[in-house]
C-alpha cells in the first residue's frame, strides 16, 4: 500500500468442480475511503463466484450492486480469471483492470478483454477471453502502481517495461523480485512511492494432465 491501508486486493476463490477463481483489483483513490469501497467489493465477488462462476457474469453481477453506492469520483477496475489446473485452461473478464502479460514460448502474449470499471454506471456487460497455459507459461497479473510510478524526471515505468519483465524468463517470487527491484532502480533513492502495487504471478510448472499450477 502507499499509505497505512489500501484500495488494492486479490484473492484465490474456490470454485465448484474444483476450478478457481483469480481476482484482482484497484479502487481508485488511497487510504481508508479507498480500502473500505476495497472490502465491499472483495465481499461482492467473493460471494458472486462460486454462484455464477463465469468472470463476466460476476463482474456484471458485482458492478450491478456497487454503482448505486460507491462514492461519484470513486471506482474499480478488476480482473477475474477461471482457472482450471487440469487442462491449463483459463476464461478471463476484465473491468478496466491492467492488462496480464504471460511469457510463452513463443514470446510474451496479453490477456485481453473489453470492460467498463465497476461501480462506473449500471448496465454494464463484460466480455469474455480464453487462453490456455501450456507448460513453462508464466503469467503477471499487476495493478498501475507498478506501470504508472515515475521517475525523477517524470518518465513513467510503463507497460512496455512490464512486459520486458515478464519475458526474461522469472517466474513465481522471483518475477514479482524482479520487477519490484527494477521499479526501485527506476524511482531512485528517496522516492515516495504513488499508489498501491500489487504483483500476483501464476505459473504452468508441469503438464496439465498432472495438475501443475503453482502461484
Amino acid at each position: 500500500p502507499a499509505q497505512t491501508v489500501g484500495g488494492d486486493f486479490y484473492d484465490f476463490i474456490p470454485l465448484p468442480g474444483g476450478q478457481v477463481m483469480v481476482v484482482i483489483g484497484d479502487v481508485t483513490d488511497k487510504g481508508v475511503p479507498a480500502a473500505l469501497v476495497m472490502a465491499s467489493t472483495h465481499a461482492l465477488l467473493r460471494a458472486a463466484a462460486p454462484r455464477l462462476v463465469s468472470p463476466g457474469a460476476v463482474l456484471e453481477t458485482v458492478n450491478g450492486l456497487l454503482w448505486r453506492d460507491t462514492p461519484a469520483h470513486m471506482f474499480v477496475t478488476c480482473l477475474a480469471l477461471v482457472l482450471d489446473a487440469r487442462s491449463g485452461q483459463i476464461t478471463f473478464a476484465n473491468a478496466g483492470h491492467d492488462v496480464p502479460y504471460v511469457r510463452t514460448a513463443d514470446g510474451v502474449a496479453e490477456l485481453r478483454a473489453k470492460g467498463m470499471p465497476l461501480g462506473l454506471m449500471p448496465g454494464m456487460t463484460y466480455e469474455e477471453k480464453a487462453f490456455t497455459f501450456r507448460p513453462g507459461d508464466c503469467a503477471l497479473l499487476h495493478s498501475d502502481g507498478l506501470s504508472e510510478a515515475h521517475a525523477p524526471d517524470r518518465e513513467m515505468f510503463g507497460f512496455h517495461r512490464v512486459a520486458a519483465l515478464v519475458g526474461q524468463g522469472a517466474s513465481g517470487q522471483a518475477l514479482i523480485d524482479l520487477c519490484l527491484t527494477e521499479l526501485d532502480a527506476f524511482t531512485g533513492p528517496g522516492h515516495e512511492q504513488e499508489d498501491d502495487i500489487t504483483l500476483l504471478s501464476l505459473e504452468q510448472t508441469v503438464p496439465a494432465a498432472r495438475s501443475g499450477i503453482t502461484r
